[in-house]
């Protein structure tokens, strides 16, 4: 894998060697694209809340209006057939469709996505579906949220509701987004809603995400869902060196980041020295009779989501001006920044450092080979698990040129080089069977709100107009590239 080739090499290899059959998508999620948080029924959930307390979000910035997807995603489909995807990863707004977070559907609600589904189709475009993207409803929280067992098998009710209105189109179902963020920024950290900040808890949701996993595959089955799988931000834990201090931070991030839900999803147990660490903090999983055969329940694929890597040292509580994703930025040991609440059990166990390299917006270092490496890892560590790219991507401060053009270089060259980093593993032999770029749209990019743009599409906030930035165009090309090179129409 060669880092410094010029994008359309990169273009032209990927398209060249990538097997047919490779699914190429753009994704985004409800709360962060749809607005009309108040139209149809909609009842406000953890991240209206969230959004709306002092001090949470940047300018108090909200998922209102988004990109006021609701109203707009007969333009969006046409956009993404004008990039030629072959799939679009979108997520059910909770909210939206069951809004107290029990009872029977909201018609209004499952009109809109059965109208979505049915658009992708007509342009080509397979839809995959996420259940769960973060946007609990706040009848729910009330009741406890994740720390409370009951909302594992709400997920399941729910998921039911959803199945029985789309599973006779919709073939590709993803239970929960990235559930390490919400237990870990939602509860430990508190930098995401509901904003909690207690080891106990967010250890409790953890296990209740993974459950809720679990117990939503079985009812996805049930109601005829032909794939079933789940979304996981997979990180690399990269020690600044070979201290024995320093490779035991890397353990404790990559056990609590990766293995904590890898291992129970596809091996049937949680780790044994993540237990420990949790234990030291006076935290425990609430493991019930039955659990792990539920979480274990057979999947499809593994999403995997990747930003950066997470670079680590040992210290107090030192973890720095992370973002709100959770992708840490990493870098050589630099001065430290201001304090910032640690989304690692015990919350004074490791430091993380901040970048001073090639890095986005967001001050993320890029880096594919971690990429890469992180890709060969989980063939080498879980074999016989198919993967699935569900996001990948990177946010740059865009600028509108004086004919309305958006060009985006940098954000052209994280994808080529990313996409290349799953070119070389799929040559190796990893079973990676599609890339979804995050993200279709500029969007509410949750507590930094709207001034960081990941989108491949331009999106004028205050006149919601949207612009195919170099990226998409580039994309495009790849995408036709690939289909001409494999003899697809």
């Amino acid at each position: 894998m060669t880092d410094d080739t010029d994008p359309a090499t990169l273009a032209a290899r990927a398209a060249a060697e990538l097997p047919a059959g490779f699914v190429w998508g753009a994704a985004t999620s409800a709360y962060q694209i749809e607005g009309a948080l108040a139209a149809d029924g909609r009842r406000p959930c953890i991240w209206d809340t969230f959004a709306a307390t002092p001090g949470k979000t940047w300018r108090g910035e909200s998922g209102d209006p988004g990109c006021d997807h609701y109203h707009r995603h007969a333009h969006d489909v046409r956009l993404m057939a004008d990039i030629g995807l072959a799939a679009y990863r979108f997520s059910v707004a909770w909210p939206r469709v069951q809004p107290a977070g029990r009872g029977p559907a909201n018609a209004a609600g499952v009109a809109f996505y059965d109208q979505l589904v049915d658009e992708l189709l007509a342009a080509g475009i397979d839809p995959w579906a996420t259940l769960y993207h973060w946007d609990l409803p706040q009848e729910l929280q009330d009741r406890g949220g994740w720390s409370d067992r009951d909302t594992a098998h709400r997920l399941a009710d729910y998921a039911v509701l959803v199945a029985d209105a789309l599973a006779d189109r919709v073939r590709h179902w993803s239970t929960v987004n990235e559930p390490w963020c919400s237990a870990f920024e939602g509860h430990m950290s508190g930098r995401h809603a509901p904003g909690a900040q207690s080891a106990a808890t967010a250890v409790r949701v953890a296990h209740h995400l993974l459950l809720g996993h679990g117990l939503a595959a079985v009812a996805l089955r049930s109601r005829g869902a032909a794939e079933v799988g789940i979304s996981l931000n997979l990180i690399p834990a990269e020690p600044v060196d070979d201290s024995p201090a320093s490779q035991d931070a890397g353990r404790l991030v990559d056990g609590q980041q990766n293995r904590l839900f890898l291992d129970p999803l596809l091996r049937g147990r949680y780790p044994d020295d993540v237990v420990a660490d949790f234990a030291r903090a006076g935290a425990e999983l609430p493991i019930a009779d039955g659990d792990a055969r539920l979480i274990a329940s057979p999947i499809d694929w593994v999403g995997v989501n990747y930003y950066a890597p997470h670079l680590v040292a040992a210290g107090a509580a030192t973890a720095r001006n992370q973002p709100a994703r959770g992708a840490a930025p990493a870098s050589a040991p630099s001065s430290p920044a201001p304090a910032s609440p640690s989304p690692f059990v015990p919350g004074d166990a490791v430091a993380q450092v901040a970048a001073s390299e090639d890095v986005t917006a967001l001050g993320w270092p890029v880096r594919p080979g971690s990429f890469a490496a992180m890709l060969r890892r989980l063939h080498r560590d879980y074999p016989g698990t198919p993967l699935v790219i569900h996001e990948n991507g990177a946010a740059y401060h865009d600028t509108v040129s004086a004919d309305g053009a958006v060009d985006d270089p940098d954000r052209v060259r994280y994808i080529a080089r990313h996409i290349d980093a799953v070119r070389a593993t799929v040559r190796e032999g990893v079973d990676v069977r599609g890339y979804f770029v995050w993200s279709l749209l500029d969007n509410y990019e949750w507590a930094e709100g709207y001034r960081m743009r990941f989108g491949i599409v331009h999106v004028d906030h205050a006149t919601q107009r949207r612009t195919l930035k170099s990226s998409a165009r580039w994309y495009a090309g790849l995408i036709r590239a690939h289909r001409e090179a494999k003899g697809a129409p």
